[in-house]
């Protein structure tokens, strides 16, 4: 029996990097990582069809299934286009992508690097204008190519993942550094009055004294 570790990447390797989470998952390693720990079927995958199944399959030394159509169809290779007459620079299909192949600034036209989108389908629903759409492209010439391509989605989706946890963890400074802000300013106050009542009773104690001629000493 395989370790964990290796049946997970067996697995991944004959998943089509889609990452277009129609298996239930969040990308085709989730699913490979579900999947090695029992908690998912080998015919979830539309993009990998009949075939992706029976790869699996032999992984696992298991019999093979038809893909199970409750999970979408297989869809012929498309890519997303955005109407960049119709785009707001909105940003939500930035996000969406799972392999950065989206690229624009906030309140700027934004456009997709067809070389490098997979045809997942996440960026549409997010589009507030509905102005992307996806159009046919041509199937990679040979096995070679296709895996060529699965094999640099896999590395954007990995790179993206790392970014968004090194940004999560960054973004949890600031918050620290605010609460930190926060509790030096509520002491603040106090501090401040705690100075002030002293003074008050200094300068009380000067008004004494000097009306008993006796000399004030800080």
């Amino acid at each position: 029996m395989l370790d964990k570790s290796k049946l997970i990447e067996q697995i991944d390797a004959v998943l089509p990097q889609t990452q277009c989470g129609q298996c239930r998952f969040d990308g085709c390693r989730p699913y490979a990582v579900a999947i090695a720990e029992g908690c998912a079927d080998i015919n979830q995958c539309p993009p990998g069809g009949d075939a992706g199944a029976a790869a699996i399959a032999a992984i696992l030394n298991i019999a093979p299934k038809p893909l199970n159509t409750a999970y979408g169809h297989p869809k012929p290779p498309a890519v997303a286009v955005i109407d960049e007459a119709q785009c707001i620079g909105c940003t939500f299909c930035l996000r969406a992508c799972p392999v950065d192949a989206i690229i624009g600034a906030a309140k700027c036209m934004h456009t997709v690097l067809t070389a490098l989108c997979t045809g997942c389908e996440r960026c549409i629903a997010p589009c507030p204008v509905d102005c992307i759409s996806m159009v046919p492209v041509s199937e990679p010439a040979t096995p070679e190519i296709r895996q060529q391509i699965a094999d640099s989605a896999r590395e954007r989706y990995h790179l993206r993942q790392l970014r968004l946890a090194r940004n999560r963890q960054e973004s949890r400074k600031p918050k620290q550094n605010r609460l930190g802000a926060n509790t030096i300013s509520a002491t603040q106050p106090a501090t401040d009055m705690k100075k002030a009542a002293i003074q008050a009773a200094m300068e009380r104690a000067r008004t004494a004294l000097a009306r008993s001629n006796i000399p004030f000493k800080e």
